[in-house]
């Protein structure tokens, strides 16, 4: 049984549906402030679904979500949305994407910049502020996407499978890094991915959920130590143990 948590995100009874296609229902969850919980579950389940409805991004068709005791009913300054699919702005450098959130706020140039560069300096890109888009590669653009979401001091970070787009060696890198960031913001992030090491990996708690529609099937809570070496924690007993368990839980549902 999880332990009581202090929650930052409340989601009471969201069901989704896409015409006749039932995408998600009855869901119930609380996300811990402070941790990183991975939405797990197969293809089709709702995961995206449901992280775009805690972002105010689309409307569920029952229930409710609050943020920090007050209701969603759109996008707001207290979540940030890292894309897929990166979506920067490809006539803009790298400084002026990370910087954008802040210009729609109102910010000054001389004050959005500064935090601007201090966030890109934060995910490893110093150096590279004035390069554009296509001058990047796929994980120098992500990163400057979780620079921009990181940059206007969200609460709570929404990452829709971040990593997918980039090699395997990167992806690692990214993992290890999204950790400490964890560490350091002291942010709220609720993260959607396909891979089981990934989850138990870098997550606080994992929640697996049932094929479509879906529901809570389970929550797991890795008890990892993270501040060793990560070569050793993908050899550790627990780690192993941990994915063969979610893998056990999920693989009936393997197509």
């Amino acid at each position: 049984m999880p332990a009581p948590i202090d929650p930052i995100v409340e989601v009471r009874g969201i069901s989704k549906s896409y015409g006749s296609t039932e995408a998600l229902r009855g869901i119930d969850l609380d996300f811990p402030r402070g941790k990183l919980t991975s939405l797990l579950g197969p293809s089709g389940c709702g995961k995206t679904t449901l992280l775009k409805i805690i972002a105010g991004l689309i409307k569920a068709n029952a229930g409710s979500i609050a943020v920090d005791g007050k209701v969603v009913t759109a996008p707001g300054p207290e979540r940030a949305f890292v894309f897929q699919d990166f979506a920067l702005m490809p006539w803009a450098t790298a400084l002026r994407n990370v910087a954008f959130g802040l210009e729609l706020r109102g910010k000054a140039r001389a004050e959005r910049e500064e935090i601007a560069r201090h966030y890109i300096a934060e995910v490893g890109l110093a150096g590279f502020e004035d390069k554009y888009p296509h001058q990047l590669s796929g994980g120098m653009r992500q990163r400057v996407g979780l620079a921009r979401a990181l940059s206007v001091d969200a609460d709570v970070l929404l990452l829709d499978e971040p990593f997918s787009a980039v090699d395997e060696q990167n992806r690692r890198k990214f993992q290890e890094d999204l950790i400490r960031l964890r560490s350091n913001q002291n942010k709220t992030f609720i993260f959607v991915t396909h891979s089981i090491e990934e989850a138990v990996y870098i997550s606080d708690r994992i929640v697996l959920l049932s094929p479509r529609p879906g529901r809570v099937s389970q929550i797991i809570e890795p008890e990892i130590d993270r501040s060793g070496d990560p070569d050793l924690i993908h050899r550790d007993k627990h780690y192993l143990d941990t994915v063969q368990e979610i893998w056990q839980g999920l693989k009936q549902y393997a197509e």
